[in-house]
């Protein structure tokens, strides 16, 4: 009899079936052995001797390995085909080994990339040993983490400082910090535009100004209301006679998207499914383990000529020829340590797409199934028509584009998140000639704000640590986990992160005495050089010790700074945070404002404790207030605009008011509020404003609309549901706060009839 030996018990029961008789498969849960967790389990002073215990609980599953050994003439160790599957093996077999039981039996490694009988057969036709390179690679990645964690988390306790610290997800939490600063110091700039709403005999279209008195108008160009009407003085006032002096048309293609890998299947199941990244690679685990895909941790995007041609038959078979390219299309794969033997995550059938799948694995792996078809399909094609319409006394161009998809291509199966805003926006021109006459029939105006950085989505910050080569495939889904157990973060309604009070501290003190640990540049290189180790380009005590030499002496130097010196160094920090209209004076002595430290957490206090006991509680973040709504209530705002009339910003945002009735007024700030628009507000009410159409909503085929004003401020509605928001937001968003919100029990009645 052959022992095979597999990670999780799915996965056992699926390759048994295909092994049959004369095979025996089980599972050893995941790893079975880990570093003793008490100081001294690796010794730097001793090439980094590491001292290892079997992890609590898993003494049953080495007691049923070593039972089922005894009656196995070969005992074949099938565990991902990954640095940690490699490491698992490893530890398996030298746990065996140890314990004498291997005499006379033959040992092989097989891996294989998608659990198919055809994969797994040949994997056991070809076994090799255990790759030492991957598992010294495992061997630096475990005793750096357990270095630095074992080192730095006692400081960070004794000071109360934070939970812990880790070689990765302390750069993340950074990167959300960074942003926060950046949102925060945001100011924005202002500008216009211009459009016109055009008229042939039977048509009516939109177009914008392009140039104005003889000059280029680019986004930034106009900057001011004074700019905007002296060029709408110079236009004249509507209907305008105007005429079509230019006319371009061409042909575009876009291709589709790579394949997934770990990351980008991360990303779009985040944007598509609202899936976080734990809550996707549980999922497609479970897919896997059902051999149903390839393996969920890849950064390659190459397919085997085995799947491309099973793509290829199906797409012609079910799409036709047209829908078929003449060669496959061939991705390259952007990351530099990508391992091209393994393949990009995809289904391992494509011939039959009913899997009687439930819940969450039949929508993940609808979403690998159209992916990797569509990846294999023909471009879609567009035509596009653009014309410049000029004025007739030559003041102004505006111009007009329009886009309209002529074949489906790949986008008949799927299309990437990212891009379905701009295919609902697909706009068509009315046919036009150059000279023929078009009538400009009204000028919108339009005043904008640039917008600062968006926040991190779980999607976006997988993205940037993937593009920083921070972190590896394996590790994305524990490291967005991680900063949100530890409460360094916390996501809002529209699932975007912001850095709790605990996130911003921890971040304050390591960017100060710890730079290197959160240098993102430092942090790619230490996964470059797991990646020489791996391919046996580095040696694994060399590689530790270029990474613990510098930062042992960071440790050895933290240890001696004050607690005071810390304090002060995190309230230099976090100062413009903590006081965002710069008061930072106490209001009961007239101290000075900052952090203080305690066993339950941060908070504000004066400098003079213990004379003037003030303190404010540090709470965590408004995650549901933009910075620059923060920033407006800081100031208390109350503008005399006149007749008795003020604008001003309380509790639930800017209001005006005469002194005996108070009307919202959320559309304006201070730069923008006029006293003849709270004169109309008084007097009329919020109107309800224009709706923007967004997109569709995937869910329900129906358009999505914002509109800016409304009764309570702006919302957006779609199919009789609706939801209040701060700003107008994307279409990513909208579509999940209309899909998360319940239909009112009316329209739910509506529908019964």
């Amino acid at each position: 009899m052959n022992l095979l030996i597999v990670e999780s018990p799915s996965k056992a029961k699926t390759i048994e079936k295909y092994l049959g008789s004369g095979w025996h498969v089980i599972a050893s849960v995941g790893h079975v052995r880990d570093l003793v967790p008490e100081n001294g389990s690796v010794d730097p002073e001793n090439n980094f001797a590491m001292q290892w215990q079997i992890m609590p609980g898993k003494e049953k599953q080495i007691k049923q390995i070593i039972t089922e050994l005894k009656k196995a003439d070969a005992i074949y160790l099938a565990s991902d085909p990954d640095r940690e599957g490699e490491a698992i093996a490893w530890h398996i077999l030298d746990i065996l080994k140890d314990k004498k039981v291997l005499e006379g039996k033959k040992v092989y490694r097989v891996a294989f990339h998608e659990i198919t009988k055809k994969a797994v057969t040949e994997a056991i036709q070809h076994p090799r040993e255990i790759d030492k390179n991957l598992v010294d690679a495992y061997l630096v990645r475990r005793a750096l983490d357990y270095l630095i964690g074992f080192s730095i988390s006692p400081l960070l306790w004794r000071r109360n400082l934070g939970r812990s610290a880790g070689r990765v997800q302390s750069v993340a939490v950074k990167l959300v910090v960074d942003r926060e600063r950046e949102i925060e110091t945001f100011t924005p700039v202002e500008y216009w535009s211009l459009n016109a709403s055009c008229k042939t005999k039977n048509a009516t279209f939109n177009a914008a100004l392009s140039n104005a008195c003889g000059k280029k108008i680019e986004k930034m160009t106009i900057e001011t209301r004074a700019q905007m009407n002296e060029i709408l003085e110079k236009i004249g006032k509507p209907e305008i006679d105007a005429s079509v002096i230019a006319i371009d048309k061409k042909k575009t293609s876009r291709r589709a998207a790579a394949p997934f890998t770990t990351s980008t299947l991360q990303q779009e199941a985040a944007r598509k499914l609202y899936f976080s990244s734990k809550r996707t690679m549980a999922t497609a685990q479970k897919l896997y383990e059902q051999g149903l895909i390839t393996y969920m941790r890849t950064d390659a995007t190459n397919l085997s000529e085995d799947a491309v041609n099973e793509i290829r038959n199906y797409i012609s078979k079910n799409y036709g020829d047209a829908f078929t390219p003449k060669t496959p299309n061939i991705y390259v794969t952007k990351s530099k340590n990508a391992q091209e033997a393994h393949e990009a995550i995809r289904p391992t059938h494509f011939d039959n797409n009913d899997t009687k799948l439930t819940g969450d694995e039949a929508k993940l792996y609808e979403l690998i199934w159209k992916r990797t078809i569509a990846c294999q399909m023909t471009n879609a094609e567009f035509d596009s028509v653009s014309a410049d319409i000029e004025t007739q006394n030559k003041e102004a161009i505006f111009h007009a584009v329009g886009t309209t998809r002529t074949f489906d291509g790949f986008m008949r199966v799927y299309t990437e998140d990212k891009d379905d805003a701009d295919d609902n926006n697909e706009t068509k021109l009315p046919a036009l000639s150059i000279g023929d006459n078009i009538k400009i029939a009204e000028l919108s105006p339009e005043q904008h704000f640039t917008q600062p950085p968006a926040r991190y989505t779980e999607a976006s910050l997988v993205k940037k640590l993937e593009e920083l080569g921070i972190g590896r495939p394996s590790t994305y889904a524990t490291i967005m986990s991680t900063i949100v157990d530890r409460k360094y973060v916390e996501q809002d309604k529209q699932r975007r992160f912001h850095p709790t009070p605990g996130g911003w501290v921890i971040s304050a003190y390591l960017s100060k005495y710890f730079n290197d640990l959160v240098d993102v540049n430092f942090t790619a290189k230490t996964e470059d050089t797991l990646d020489d180790v791996s391919n046996g380009k580095q040696n694994k005590v060399k590689a530790l010790q270029s990474f613990w030499l510098p930062t042992s002496l960071m440790i050895d130097d933290a240890k001696e700074i004050k607690t005071t010196e810390i304090i002060n160094a995190i309230n230099d920090y976090m100062h413009s945070h903590l006081f965002i209209d710069g008061d930072d004076k106490c209001p009961k002595c007239g101290g000075k404002l900052g952090i203080k430290l305690s066993k339950y957490g941060a908070f504000i206090g004066c400098e003079n404790y213990p004379k003037c006991d003030f303190t404010k509680r540090l709470i965590d973040v408004d995650i549901e207030q933009t910075a620059e709504e923060k920033s407006t209530k800081s100031k208390n705002v109350n503008i005399d605009l006149g007749n008795g009339i003020s604008f001003r910003v309380g509790k639930f945002g800017p209001y005006v008011t005469d002194g005996k009735k108070n009307v919202p007024a959320k559309q304006y700030n201070e730069e923008t509020i006029t006293l003849e628009k709270a004169k109309d507000l008084l007097e009329n009410g919020v109107k309800k404003s224009e709706p923007i159409n967004l997109g569709i909503n995937p869910v329900t085929n129906k358009p999505i609309f914002y509109y800016a004003t409304g009764r309570y401020g702006a919302y957006i509605s779609s199919n009789k549901v609706n939801v209040s928001v701060k700003e107008q937001p994307d279409l990513e968003t909208a579509i999940d706060l209309i899909n998360n919100k319940k239909p009112s029990v009316k329209f739910k009645r509506a529908q019964k009839k």
